[in-house]
């Protein structure tokens, strides 16, 4: 799981496009991350688990 475990598989991580760049949030915690940031409350997105699942399969 640890290959998986980044802000930006977590359902909550959002990414905005602004003029000068990307920002990225989040939503859960409400402040600014980066996409290879790891948090405890990680909490994948569903094309991550079936990708998880696939591979434990293995």
């Amino acid at each position: 799981m640890s290959s998986f475990h980044c802000c930006a598989t977590c359902e909550h991580f959002r990414s905005i496009k602004l003029d000068k760049g990307m920002k990225y949030r989040c939503k859960r915690l409400g402040y600014e991350t980066r996409p290879s940031y790891q948090f405890t409350c990680w909490e994948p997105k569903e094309v991550v688990k079936k990708l998880m699942e696939k591979r434990n399969q293995k």
